[in-house]
Parts: C-alpha cells; structure tokens; sequence
C-alpha cells in the first residue's frame, strides 16, 4: 500500500480512519471507489482522495455507504 504523501487537512473527522479500515482490509481505493458507485454515490478518485486526506467534508449519504461497504458500525468512522 502506498504512503500518504500529502498531511491531512481539518474539513472531517473520519478521513484518517476510513483510509485505516479500507488498508486492513485489503482494498484498493480505484476497488473501494467502484463499490461506492455501484451503492448510489456519485464518486470520483478526487473527490475520494480528498475525503480522505480531509480536505472535504463527506455527507451522511457518503458515510452510510462507507460503513456498509466496510462491514463497520457508522460510529467506528468517528473512533480515535
């Protein structure tokens, strides 16, 4: 897996710990972006870049599907 480049910004509070959960679980991001499109999110590699670097906020619609994709409870996108 790739090293994060870039720091990450302060827009949301759930980047660093969906880049963690997508990792130890083996998936790539261009695998885990297909999943979230084919669950109704209109998502772009950018766009999901930036969520989870959190240079942008992500809207609840984003985390449900996240969490569902993950096999996690919604809550444990927020844990520290």
């Amino acid at each position: 897996m790739k090293i994060r480049k870039q720091t990450y910004g302060n827009k949301n509070l759930v980047g660093k710990n969906i880049e963690r959960l997508r990792k130890e679980k083996g998936i790539k991001q261009k695998d885990f972006i297909a999943q979230i499109q084919v669950m109704g999110c209109d998502m772009n590699p950018t766009s999901y870049s930036k969520l989870e670097g959190q240079i942008r906020s992500a809207t609840d619609k984003e985390l449900y599907v996240i969490a569902k994709i993950l096999g996690v409870p919604i809550e444990e996108l927020f844990d520290n």
